[in-house]
């Protein structure tokens, strides 16, 4: 997937929607600079001081469940989160980056719950959020996730990724077959392999042709990438059409290739879930 809606970076922590004149402001502008610069315990100590000196600072403890999404400790983030929300339920910004940490821990329902509060609090955003769709699909929420990619599609209408989780959600209530007939119809995505994985999914291709086509080229980041993306949308059509044993090949490739992106999470999650699965 390409568009990203509410994808906090430390960057943008200081304006989430938060009382201007929130208290210990400069402590918390220091503890970003720190934490970009690097310095993730100094960082750390200077949030659990604002934190210290006026315990009721929901934006500290937004951006020290931040600071623990960026150093992958998707755990301690829910809990910041969850303190921020309790003081102030206001800002869209910590629901959405508490709905990635759910999701990473495989907590697929509370993370439908918190994109939808997203959505609640700025509507504007509904035909962005794939990230939405993808939690709905691994909550088992397929019609909730059929609609919102089908309401991705008005915003970003040549994404193959959009068309097959849509093939995926309505796999999953009314079989391939009806999945394939209902397949969203996508030109114009010019990333290798993402014509092959539509062609795939529509019946008109075959894994080799998708795996061939990643694999064209000379080494590089940009062939990791496409070898990464063959490999789990090779997984989830395996999964699909009940190939349970290629699936499971397939997707623990593209966990162990997984770039440093959502994509890349909803790989190691899916994997995560193979994991606990397997007899």
């Amino acid at each position: 997937m390409r568009l990203l809606i509410g994808l906090v970076t430390i960057l943008g922590l200081l304006q989430t929607g938060f009382s201007a004149d929130t208290p210990g402001k400069d402590l918390l502008e220091q503890a970003t600079e720190l934490f970009r610069g690097g310095k993730k315990p100094e960082a750390f100590a200077v949030v659990e001081k604002a934190i210290t000196q006026d315990p009721k600072n929901a934006k500290a403890f937004f951006l020290e469940g931040s600071f623990y999404m960026e150093n992958k400790q998707p755990g301690k983030a829910v809990d910041s989160f969850n303190k921020a929300i309790a003081l102030d339920p206001k800002p869209a910004a910590v629901y959405q980056t508490r709905g990635e940490a759910n999701f990473q821990l495989g907590r697929f329902k509370d993370s439908v719950h918190d994109f939808t509060k997203v959505l609640q609090i700025e509507p504007e955003k509904a035909p962005y959020h794939w990230q939405r769709g993808i939690s709905c699909y691994y909550a088992k929420q397929y019609e909730e996730g059929r609609k919102q990619f089908e309401l991705h599609k008005s915003v970003n209408p040549n994404d193959v990724e959009n068309g097959v989780w849509h093939y995926l959600c309505v796999s999953k209530m009314s079989g391939v077959q009806k999945a394939k007939s209902a397949l969203i119809s996508i030109a114009g995505d010019s990333r290798i392999p993402m014509k092959e994985i539509y062609e795939l999914f529509a019946g008109r291709a075959k894994p080799e042709d998708v795996l061939q086509a990643a694999k064209d080229g000379p080494p590089s980041p940009q062939l990791n990438g496409q070898i990464f993306y063959a490999d789990l949308y090779l997984g989830l059509w395996h999964e699909a059409q009940g190939n349970g044993k290629e699936a499971r090949i397939h997707i623990l490739k593209a966990a162990v290739e997984a770039p440093d992106d959502y994509m890349g999470i909803v790989a190691r999650v899916h994997a995560n879930l193979l994991d606990k699965t397997r007899p």
